[in-house]
């Protein structure tokens, strides 16, 4: 019966924060994100952006909320126009920023040309309001690389090379820094196979060794039971949510600040590792409140696929494989501890027993055991997490 109150509580609360979530975003500032492709003749970049914070000449380098600007009420009112009245704005407004970008060739600063923005609705004006313009410049003859950043001014950016491949340049610029060299090259298109297998071990990796937070939150799936039918319906339960959080956080349809999201996550990883302690919990239940903590993990998952350069035509590809990749990571984890519990059952000793029984009581003690300490653990480091993500 606690445990199922508890179970209430906490489902009522991360609604709460979730809902609560576009209210935090409203004024942070977010780096903006740039895709450059630089070809033998002519470069472009398409950059993600707070556009209105662009037109009203904030100081992004020095700010940490929009609301502590000077330039506050003129942002604002920038917010609330058309997307047709913000663009205009941006036509009018463009001499002046194609100055503050730097392309430059040999020391020689090339002026980009404006060649298109789109521009979101109005819709809740709580939100902040991303942006994408499109750029683009004639490089003179040669080979020559090209750099490429803008002004302190306009804050932190993020560069993200187009048609590198592997190999593909990213760097997170501040203070008005500009890129190492980029070479020119023949923009190489990566086909919906290449992505794919070039996702899944991006999605295994996220998991072991770099996902620890998603380690013990598997763990703590895998000690609820150790029959087949619970775990393997709290992992589809799990696979099937982070899917579908991941899938619209990264088209933009669901934005959670991480402020949010990762607390919670360590929170979801808590509520498991009691829950198997208690051990009052039927598998419907369990399943649903694990389908619940798959949506959270899933807006995390977002954060890493969010780093490399998908592109519209590769979105389907990445994040299948980015999936499968986690699910290899996965069972992995649970392959591995079904093995050291097997090992920790054959360095067991137990009271006699009928011949027949033993190893399934061996077995079923030594799971038990392990996953009472495991389940302790898991909760104690997570409970820490929670603490340390809301407060540090």
């Amino acid at each position: 019966m606690f445990s199922n109150k508890l179970a209430r509580f906490l489902a009522l609360s991360i609604l709460i924060l979730v809902s609560a979530a576009p209210l935090a975003r409203a004024h942070e500032i977010d780096p903006a994100i740039s895709d450059i492709a630089v070809r033998p003749d002519s470069v472009s970049v398409d950059i993600q952006l707070s556009l209105e914070s662009i037109l009203a000449e904030m100081d992004l380098s020095t700010l940490v909320d929009t609301t502590e600007a000077p330039e506050a009420e003129t942002y604002d009112r920038y917010r609330t126009m058309s997307p047709m009245a913000l663009r205009t704005a941006l036509d009018e407004f463009w001499p002046r920023m194609a100055r503050r970008i730097v392309i430059e060739v040999d020391g020689a600063r090339i002026v980009p040309t404006l060649v298109g923005a789109s521009i979101p609705e109005i819709g809740n004006t709580d939100v902040a309001r991303t942006s994408t313009i499109n750029l683009t410049a004639d490089l003179p003859e040669g080979d020559s690389p090209v750099q490429f950043g803008w002004a302190a001014l306009y804050g932190d950016l993020v560069v993200r090379q187009v048609g590198g491949g592997e190999d593909a340049y990213t760097a997170f610029l501040q203070d008005g820094n500009l890129t190492e060299p980029l070479s020119r090259i023949e923009i190489r298109t990566e086909g919906a196979g290449s992505v794919f297998l070039r996702y899944i071990p991006v999605g295994f990796e996220h998991i072991v060794p770099l996902g620890v937070d998603h380690i013990l939150f598997v763990l703590g799936l895998f000690f609820f039971s150790l029959h087949l039918r619970p775990l393997l319906f709290q992992v589809t339960s799990f696979t099937a949510a982070h899917t579908i959080a991941l899938a619209l956080a990264s088209l933009g349809i669901v934005s959670v600040s991480p402020s949010i999201v990762e607390p919670l996550i360590a929170l979801s990883i808590v509520f498991v590792g009691l829950e198997n302690i208690w051990g009052h919990t039927n598998v419907k239940t369990r399943t649903a409140v694990v389908f619940a903590f798959g949506l959270l993990h899933g807006l995390g998952f977002a954060t890493v696929l969010g780093e490399f350069g998908i592109t519209a035509s590769s979105f389907v590809a990445a994040l299948i494989g980015f999936n499968i990749g986690v699910e290899f990571g996965q069972l992995a984890i649970i392959m591995t501890m079904l093995v050291l519990v097997m090992v920790a059952c054959r360095l067991s000793t137990l009271a006699p027993l009928p011949e027949e029984e033993k190893p399934v009581r061996e077995l079923q003690v030594t799971y038990r055991a392990v996953s009472m300490v495991g389940s302790v653990v898991i909760s104690i480091v997570a409970a820490y997490w929670t603490i340390e993500r809301i407060f540090l």
